[in-house]
This record gives C-alpha cells, sequence and structure tokens, in this order.
C-alpha cells in the first residue's frame, strides 16, 4: 500500500483589494460558503466544485478544487490548509483565492468571470 500526503506547498495567494467590516452580512455569507466548499468538494465528481450563499442581502460566490489523485481525506486536508492561507493573509477581504500545489480554493463577493 502506498501512503502519501497531499502537496500543500502555496504555490499563490490573491487577495481582493475590497474590505468588508465584522457585521456586514457577507461574512455570514462567505462562513457559509467556505464551509460548503470544504465539505462538499471532496465528495463531489471530479473534486470540483461551484457554490453561492442562500442569503440574497450579500451573495458570496466559491469554488474549490482539489488534484483527482487524491483521496478523499487528502483533498479535506489540503482544502483546510489552502483556506488558512488564503484567510491568513486576506483577512476580511470581499475576494481571495489561494492556490496550493494539490488544490484551490477562492471566493468572491460576485459571480466569478471565468
Amino acid at each position: 500500500m502506498v501512503v502519501s500526503v497531499p502537496n500543500t506547498g502555496v504555490k499563490s495567494v490573491l487577495c481582493n483589494s475590497g474590505i468588508f467590516t465584522g457585521g456586514d452580512p457577507f461574512a455570514v455569507s462567505l462562513d457559509y460558503v467556505l464551509k460548503e466548499l470544504e465539505s462538499s468538494t471532496p465528495t463531489t465528481n471530479n473534486y470540483d466544485f461551484y457554490n453561492i450563499s442562500p442569503y440574497p442581502n450579500s451573495f458570496a460566490y466559491g469554488h474549490a478544487s482539489c488534484n483527482q489523485s487524491l483521496t478523499t481525506s487528502d483533498c479535506t486536508t489540503c482544502l483546510g490548509a489552502a483556506k488558512t492561507n488564503m484567510l491568513g493573509s486576506c483577512q476580511m477581504r470581499i475576494g481571495a483565492r489561494a492556490v496550493l500545489n494539490d488544490c484551490s480554493i477562492r471566493y468572491e463577493q460576485n459571480p466569478f468571470d471565468d
């Protein structure tokens, strides 16, 4: 049996210049989207999951993906590392992205163009 761990080396972290405050409804939407990305991506076909928060007063859009050769638990581990890097570098930003060697996670206040 081969045992490996996901490569969580950071390739890049990008932050939107816009900022939200702690009482902003976007904070609730963002929390929802990030939790869904972490829990649903590892169980989605091809480890590729898009999401939008259900709160119309301030939508948050999200996308996460993992290297398809990872196990479900390794995808979960990688996304946790990506989220930690992203939120650590992009505190209170209305958009951010972390690209690691084996996964990526992204959120925005507006729909994605790509």
